[in-house]
């Protein structure tokens, strides 16, 4: 019999929790989904036709390995006039395909055998998955809802060993919508100076944010030099196909990043970096648009999950809400996989996003206020079938 081939390090990252769900939505008709986290939005027309100007103009051919250099420049502009941190396009901007790469290889690139990398849960399913591909070892931190999902700095320093060189966070959050405040950001901050540790700050959801500012974690005083920050273009864009994303930091880390990134990749694709210049220059009064009308969908998805007995705090930011199920009496994956078949509403359970996630569901309001309200109805007949 053939030896085991697979990599034990693979093998012991189970398959995403919600992927398992979509399959079996693509099974079944009529389903109303507040599962995917995608924009259901359109990405704007001139966007669009940059793209497709970029390949009847015969921009086919790689770019450089950082990407379009007028692109890192609009992106440090951006970067400089949205949060004040000023980064060099040619040596700390590094153009990706989506945040996921650009996740990926800032672990591959910072990350040795046996080194800890704090993540706190509930998180983006590819977190600890990513860490350990990298050869490190994640360490959980629970957020809870009573801190409104929100990392403590007190919880992290209990979480720090010798080994610890790193924390990966992603705030606005996925899958809570929490959103962390400047007073949180500051305590961390002053907690990874102490202890010298490197943060991920995965902000893809940065412009994503309702009744309060986003504050970038680069930003904050003497953090720039310690951060890899994660950005792109996915979520306030709509252009989660096109997969364009970035990575900035110092330039003695970029370098090495940007080293994985040519050995893996080469370049994001060419007419998608084109795509996502225009958005840089032209698509900001979308990005408002497409932001009023979330908030407008999250009070109403808000207060109807309150209004079935589904507790559900405030989300500030991204476009999910995690409403508690405790209510119903059953588990996160039996609420989720009997509402599907019952109601035919797609919710992810919160398990999926970490074991402190049990006894929650991620429901997405990135879908029409029509079937919002509809979904609301049918979770709400399902809630008083088995509600105790």
């Amino acid at each position: 019999m053939p030896r085991d081939f697979l990599s034990a390090k693979v093998r012991a990252v189970p398959p995403s929790g919600i992927r398992r769900f979509f399959d079996i939505i693509a099974t079944m008709k009529d389903v109303i989904s507040l599962g995917v986290g995608e924009p259901d939005f359109v990405t704007p027309s001139q966007i669009i036709q940059a793209g497709v100007q970029s390949l009847t103009a015969g921009r086919t051919a790689y770019t450089s390995n950082s990407g379009l250099k007028e692109l890192r420049e609009q992106l440090a502009l951006h970067l400089k006039q949205l949060y004040g941190v000023e980064y060099d396009p040619e040596t700390e901007l590094l153009i990706t395909v989506g945040v996921s790469e650009a996740l990926s290889i800032a672990l591959i690139a910072t990350v040795d055998p046996g080194d800890e990398v704090i993540v706190p849960e509930p998180c983006f399913v590819a977190y600890r998955p990513g860490v350990v591909f990298a050869g490190g070892n994640p360490v959980t931190v629970v957020t809870t809802c009573e801190d409104n999902f929100q990392l403590t700095a007190e919880r992290v320093e209990k979480a720090i060993t010798p080994r610890t060189k790193a924390i990966l966070m992603g705030y606005p959050n996925n899958p809570t919508g929490a959103v962390m405040t400047r007073e949180c950001l500051l305590d961390v901050a002053e907690l990874a100076e102490r202890h010298d540790l490197l943060v991920y700050s995965d902000e893809i959801y940065d412009r994503l944010v309702y009744g309060m500012e986003h504050t970038c974690f680069a930003s904050l005083p003497g953090m720039r030099d310690r951060t890899v920050l994660l950005g792109g273009f996915s979520k306030a864009y709509a252009m989660t196909g096109w997969r364009v994303g970035y990575v900035a930091a110092p330039t003695a880390i970029a370098r090495e990043i940007r080293k994985v990134h040519q050995y893996a990749i080469m370049c994001a694709p060419t007419p998608s970096q084109w795509a996502a210049l225009e958005a840089l220059r032209t698509g900001e009064p979308e990005v408002q648009r497409m932001r009023a009308e979330y908030d407008r969908r999250r009070k109403v998805i808000v207060k109807g999950l309150n209004s079935i007995g589904l507790v559900c705090f405030e989300p500030r930011g991204a476009f999910y809400a995690f409403p508690q199920i405790a209510c119903a009496g059953m588990s996160s994956d039996d609420f989720s996989e009997k509402l599907l078949h019952e109601e035919k509403v797609a919710v992810v359970p919160g398990n999926a996003f970490g074991d402190c996630g049990r006894g929650f569901v991620r429901c997405c309001y990135a879908a029409s206020m029509e079937n919002i309200e509809e979904a609301l109805v049918r979770m709400g007949r399902f809630v008083e079938k088995y509600g105790r």
